[in-house]
């Protein structure tokens, strides 16, 4: 039986918020990133900046809430929540999975935020494999026009999608189609994964293809063939699901390797990002912009005011990491010798 769309986006945000959705071995890396302390910084804290542009939009933060939800009844709830905030903190906002919204109008209103947020940059968001059932330039300009978004993230999901009842595993000849959309659609596309990584060769490629930016989405966050394990009715699927709960490639690693291999394309950092400091780590090993999905999910379930403070809390831990190294700026922080790493 179909399981109808508005109940599998439900079913992701029960079982996102109430089960064990992490590896048990498998972690971001951040843990090995270490800040060099500067007992004289020789800067004003008051004076620490942390606005930045993304995409062509001058944001205040260099903070984005990533991609989780849409399409189901408390989603409507969950989005405006969040895009009140992030219009008073200046954070971007980038939708959950818009392919609900062409399949059905049915809660089309959880994906049509911006009149909550009207000045910050809004990502929509659709499976790049939907370019392979069906959806293209067309549909994708809907998507824009709905959601009055500023850009498309593409995301990219194989393993889950084959743990996933209702799963679309035909990821054939997918670059050139994203490579058409990239030309035609009008908004800059991006890609991101779900939380398994992206490395610096397939980023290449896909930038190479014409995307504007890449988010990483690294692992040591959540892990959707663990989301999907909770769904599945199939034996099978369950313990296979179970053997990839440590797959992926750590979200340290994904940063330093999409850095290594381009240079003019946004990168955004995300997977497992639990705190400012994580974010100041990630901008001073070469990311751009930095997501936070889960670690602010339950606040957005509550209220506007709980999400608010998230959000205040992550920007002081940043600027607490800037002043312990002495940047007074995100360029300056891009730029610092105080970093050190081991990667495996």
């Amino acid at each position: 039986m179909t399981i109808p769309i508005n109940q599998r986006k439900s079913e992701h945000i029960q079982i996102t918020l109430n089960e064990h959705v992490t590896g048990d071995t498998i972690t971001t890396g951040f843990e090995k990133v270490k800040f060099i302390h500067n007992a004289l910084p020789e800067i004003n804290f008051n004076d620490i900046a942390i606005d930045t542009t993304f995409l062509g939009h001058d944001c205040k933060t260099p903070f984005i809430i990533s991609s989780m939800t849409g399409g189901a009844a408390f989603a409507e709830t969950i989005n405006r929540n969040l895009a009140e905030a992030a219009e008073q903190r200046g954070w971007g906002l980038a939708l959950g999975s818009t392919r609900a919204l062409i399949e059905s109008a049915e809660h089309r209103a959880s994906f049509q935020v911006r009149k909550y947020a009207p000045s910050i940059p809004i990502i929509a968001n659709l499976g790049a494999v939907q370019l392979n059932y069906g959806f293209g330039v067309d549909e994708c300009r809907r998507i824009i026009d709905i959601t009055e978004a500023n850009a498309l993230v593409l995301h990219l999901n194989s393993i889950q999608e084959v743990i996933q009842p209702e799963g679309n595993t035909d990821f054939k000849d997918l670059l050139v189609k994203i490579e058409r959309l990239c030309s035609e659609l009008g908004v800059p596309v991006g890609v991101k994964e779900v939380g398994w990584g992206i490395d610096g060769a397939t980023a290449k490629r896909l930038c190479d293809a014409g995307i504007s930016f890449i988010d990483v989405a690294g692992a040591g966050g959540t892990s959707w063939s663990q989301v999907e394990k909770f769904r599945s009715t199939s034996t099978v699927k369950r313990k296979a699901a179970e053997a990839f709960s440590d797959w992926g490639i750590p979200t340290v690693e994904c940063i330093t390797s999409v850095r290594g291999k381009i240079v003019e394309q946004p990168i955004i950092a995300s997977g497992g990002m639990h705190t400012g400091l994580d974010g100041a780590k990630a901008i001073a090993l070469g990311a751009d912009m930095v997501g936070f999905g889960r670690s602010i999910l339950k606040e957005a379930t509550q209220s506007m005011e709980d999400v608010l403070e998230v959000m205040e809390t992550r920007e002081l831990e940043l600027r607490m990491a800037m002043f312990g190294i002495g940047s007074a700026s995100l360029a300056e922080l891009k730029e610092t010798d105080r970093v050190s790493y081991q990667i495996r």
